[in-house]
């Protein structure tokens, strides 16, 4: 199965082992002085460290051989592919994975599923194994890369295993290059078989486009062609009748402009409608073919196509207004008619949905609209968040106006705060100063009981938070849930970081039984702590409570100014008794059958408690005009009128904001705006915190610069048109994207560098596609939009300074998916003739899918061994390299330390015996013991008693070798007898021990200096 070996990757180093032995020749006479075994250790430790050295050089590999096989089938789901070749694809692989299930070799597959993108439907899992009946991915079908699909498969190959790709496919890429990436697979040893699959001919009808002019002036006559095509059989002559319908929409309208029978012979046949329309305003053509026999055509996805056009014109704009208050502003919107500027009105209730629905305005008026508006508890509106981002990017990038008038419903009076439209707007819409406005404090009882549990409860929840958000950050809150007793949720406290509060209310959950009353009264006495000039309690429950002193508790709470509203859930809440609590309180009773409803509920209510925004002083104020040059207020030298009331705001503090109008009341001017504007993005916005006659303003009406000052605000704020400079836009169709192409000059005709642009698509679904552009060269910006879905999209391009936006559009036909008839053999072909490095190339199954019919050829087995056994290096240089260091150190501590080598027998004997299994010998007894060690003791004492009398003199015999004194009678035969010494006791001595040589040394020199002979 392995094999395994050690190669080299730089084996020129070898060279070098030519060295070693040198370098032992070398180190056997410089290492002479030490021991023989100690000279032969440090020697071999030597040559093994120049070894792993040398080896580390050549960058020695681990390698290990395989026989293994990995095979990947690439499933083709694009939309030329007929459904029932999708499920034979699945037989296919199951019966090429057959003759694999007898063999003993382990080899493995996997399965990736492809169109647009490709996703692995089966990991590499033995081949042992079947596929599922059925594929689980979904990719997108509308297009077909080749490409991306092989590159996956290429990343999903182990290293351990020979490699072969098995494409499933018709061969019609429209996305990528197939023969690029298939042939960087062959280099990396990757094999391809293709099995084709055939394409039965059809007829097949399309609209390949509708094509008008982006930008057409009001009453100016155009064409607008639609562009159909039968893509017949080869062969065929067969002409395709149907109905051909076109219709024009401008907002909620639409039109029938053509509709007429035709018959679309093979080829491509255009119809030219003549148009001419008088009206400015955002159009959209929609072109549609209906065959008189839908058999006819083989897919119907394509018969639908759709183009953009702008007619320019006098400035539109869209006013907003309440639903609960239409036509509060028809003097404003009659009296802006008059200045030449289109108005339309629309409220709450029919709200935009889109970003492409406000390209028809360049400017968009929020006319005392709140958050959230109440008709009642199930019909209520409200901006969602998506809304309220569309209204800003269509200012921020699109350089739409936004214009907010004010009112009792506005700005953070209308629940605004906390939201992107205060972002967007010059003016924040919180007071931080307490002597400005002082605070408000709501409390929130909320039924946690078991019959809440689920939707009822998240809702609940849902609405408690978007209530918090839309509070000031000095307000103060308080949240209580109940079943059988109340719980604090949130204990009464400063709002603050309004995601604190969100987190403990999401922590409630549900349990228990109904008791609302004494959650209610730990809401009262919450609110009663509270120093707060606006108090306010938001009960809801769907269930019945136990009978408790509910009008009492009422009383009290009206006593102490707090009012209360009631909400019932569901049909199973004690109405009665809710309704009664409201009316009695001084709120407001919501029946709700749907509990989505409850977010709006809660944004209109938690408005009670930032009514002290509101400001209304005892006599009217005169606004104050600190631009009288600026372009809103130019020509009105009389000044404003006087106003009853406005909204209280903060001035952002950004140098772009600029203050127009001011109120002299209250004292603090940052609090006191009534007209502010600023540049955001490449828009403007406009607050005017007053409103436009209908309470506050009723001075303004019969002023003769009402007119003039409205229609200049409003002028001011609106997207520009007319000339756009010298910019040009080219777009690029490639690989399901659209490049867009920006250049750019100056009022000289040099390249203008640095510009702030922006850009924004918006697709046939009516979706917007966000633009990223950035500049490539001088006077050249380039930006992408993926544009894979087919139809015509709407690209507005927003030079900046003052320019007006530039309107083009980009037709993206339908992918040829739904107009190949026929199998791409010849890109098949060139893909399986690709041959992988030291293997041979892939096969094209002639027979396509029904080879599975058949037992497969040894040529068709996917499994075949035809192929370079794979093998994968592993390097080893680092570990030769620790390896060598580690002997260095061990050859120094051989030459520098000097030790007596019988130590290392001790445990070597031990490990031999242990081997070996030898046993001790046996202890001796105890008594023998002490009886060998007193012998060895009294031997050792006689030894050193024998040492120290042999090198003892004695004085009284002869010195050897001395010569006989004359006269001396001659020894007669026998030697001079010797002073007879005593012998030694064999009996042991306990008391006196005998000297050692430095005590004797040192009683002789004792005995010298107390010796008066030597002292003279």
């Amino acid at each position: 199965m392995f094999q395994h070996s050690i190669v080299f990757d730089r084996p020129g180093y070898l060279a070098l082992l030519a060295l070693i032995p040198v370098l032992f020749w070398l180190g056997h006479r410089s290492l002479s002085s030490l021991g023989s075994w100690r000279r032969w250790i440090a020697l071999t430790l030597r040559s093994l460290v120049a070894l792993a050295i040398i080896l580390a050089l050549a960058d020695a590999q681990y390698r290990r051989e395989s026989d293994e096989l990995t095979v990947v089938y690439l499933l083709d789901q694009s939309l030329s592919i007929p459904a029932n070749d999708r499920q034979a694809m699945l037989k296919y692989v199951d019966a090429s994975l057959e003759g694999e299930r007898s063999t003993l070799r382990d080899d493995r597959f996997a399965v990736i599923a492809f169109g647009r993108d490709a996703a692995v439907e089966v990991p590499i899992i033995s081949a042992d194994r079947g596929v599922p009946g059925r594929l689980e991915s979904l990719p997108n079908p509308e297009y077909t890369d080749l490409a991306s699909a092989i590159q996956r498969a290429k990343a999903l190959f182990p290293p351990n295993a020979a490699k072969r790709i098995v494409l499933l496919s018709d061969g019609n890429e429209n996305l990528g290059n197939a023969h690029r990436e298939a042939r960087a697979a062959a280099e990396g040893g990757v094999s391809i078989d293709v099995v084709p699959v055939y394409l039965e001919p059809r007829n097949e009808i399309s609209i390949e486009k509708v094509d008008l002019p982006a930008n057409i002036r009001r009453s100016q006559p155009f064409d607008m062609r639609v562009v159909l095509r039968n893509d017949a059989p080869e062969g065929s002559d067969e002409a395709i009748a149907g109905r051909l319908v076109v219709i024009r929409k401008a907002g909620q309208r639409e039109e029938v402009v053509a509709e007429e029978e035709v018959t679309i012979p093979p080829g491509k046949q255009v119809f030219t409608i003549q148009q001419e329309i008088d009206q400015s305003d955002f159009y959209t053509y929609e072109a549609r073919f209906v065959p008189a026999d839908p058999a006819a055509d083989g897919m119907a996805q394509n018969n639908v196509a759709s183009a953009f056009t702008h007619i320019r014109g006098k400035g539109n704009v869209l006013l907003i207004e309440n639903a609960d208050a239409k036509g509060q502003f028809d003097f404003l919107v009659d009296r802006l008619r008059t200045q030449d500027l289109e108005v339309e009105v629309t409220a709450t209730d029919n709200l935009f949905n889109s970003l492409a629905e406000l390209q028809r305005y360049d400017a968009v008026i929020l006319a005392n609209v709140s958050r959230s508006s109440i008709e009642d508890a199930d019909s209520g509106t409200s901006f969602s968040d998506e809304q309220i981002k569309m209204l800003v990017r269509n200012t921020r990038e699109l350089g739409c106006g936004l214009i907010m008038i004010g009112g009792p419903d506005s700005y953070g009076a209308g629940g605004w705060a906390n939201t992107e439209l205060e972002e967007a707007m010059p003016v924040d819409f919180q007071i931080k100063n307490a002597e400005v406005v002082p605070v408000g404090a709501l409390a929130i009882v909320i039924d946690r009981s078991g019959s809440m549990d689920g939707e009822k409860l998240a809702m609940s929840k849902a609405a408690a938070i978007a209530a918090v958000k839309t509070m000031g950050r000095r307000d103060y809150i308080s949240v209580t849930a109940f079943d059988d007793t109340p719980y604090k949720s949130v204990p009464l406290r400063v709002v603050g970081d309004y995601r604190t509060v969100a987190k403990r209310i999401d922590a409630i959950a549900s349990a228990g039984g109904t008791d609302m009353y004494p959650g209610m009264v730990q809401g009262f006495n919450d609110l009663q702590k509270a120093n707060a000039a606006v108090k306010h309690m938001i009960v809801l429950t769907d269930g019945q409570t136990p009978d408790a002193k509910f009008d009492e508790l009422v009383r009290r709470m009206r006593q102490a100014k707090i009012s209360v509203t009631a909400v019932a859930v569901g049909a199973d809440a004690n109405v009665p008794l809710l309704t009664n609590i409201a009316n009695r309180g001084g709120g407001k009773f919501y029946f709700v059958q749907n509990p989505r409803a409850l977010p709006r509920i809660f944004l209109r209510e938690v408005r009670r408690v930032a009514r002290p925004l509101v400001y209304e002083p005892p006599q009217p104020v005169t606004p104050q005009i600190l631009t009288p040059d600026s372009e809103l207020l130019r020509g009105l030298d009389g000044g404003v009128p006087p106003i009853k009331g406005f909204v209280l705001t903060s001035v952002k503090q950004n140098p772009l904001v600029e203050v127009q109008l001011r109120s002299p009341l209250p004292a603090t001017p940052d609090n006191a705006t009534v007209l502010a504007t600023w540049t955001y993005g490449s828009g403007k916005a406009v607050a005017l915190t007053t409103d436009a006659g209908a309470r506050w303003a009723t001075a303004w009406t019969t002023w003769e610069g009402y007119d003039k000052f409205f229609a200049q605000i409003v002028r001011w704020a609106m997207r520009p048109t007319g000339d756009t400079g010298n910019y040009t836009v080219a777009a690029n169709l490639r690989d399901g994207k659209t490049e867009l192409v920006v250049t750019a000059l100056d009022a000289e005709d040099n390249f203008a560098n640095q510009q702030s642009i922006t850009a924004a698509a918006i697709a046939p679904d009516m979706s917007t596609i966000p633009v990223q552009v950035e500049q490539v060269a001088p006077g050249r910006y380039v930006g992408e939009f993926d544009s894979a879905q087919a139809g015509s999209y709407l690209v507005v391009v927003n030079p900046g300074g003052g320019v007006a936006p530039i309107r083009t559009g980009v037709n993206v036909g339908y992918s040829s998916e739904y107009r190949d008839q026929e199998t791409n053999l010849s890109l098949l072909r060139s893909l399986a003739v690709l041959a992988p490095k030291n293997g041979k190339s892939g096969v094209l199954i002639e027979d396509g899918l029904a080879a599975a019919s058949s037992p497969f050829t040894p040529e068709q087995n996917p499994f075949r061994r035809d192929q370079e056994r794979a093998s994968s290096n592993q390097p080893i240089w680092p570990w030769l390299v620790v390896t060598g260091a580690c002997l260095f150190w061990g050859d120094v501590f051989i030459r520098r330390v000097q030790f007596d080598p019988a130590w290392i027998l001790v445990p070597l004997a031990a490990v031999r015996d242990k081997v070996l299994r030898r046993s001790k010998a046996p202890e001796a007894p105890e008594t023998m013991s002490r009886l060998q060690s007193r012998k060895a003791q009294i031997s050792g004492q006689l030894d050193e008693r024998r040492a120290a009398t042999r090198f003892e003199w004695d004085e009284s015999a002869p010195t050897a070798g001395a010569a006989p004194t004359v006269g001396a009678e001659p020894l007669a035969g026998a030697a001079t007898p010797r002073k007879e010494q005593a012998k030694p006791s064999l009996k042991p001595e306990n008391d006196a021990q005998p000297e050692s040589y430095t005590e004797r040394l040192l009683k002789a020199k004792k005995q010298v200096w107390n010796d008066p002979q030597n002292g003279k």
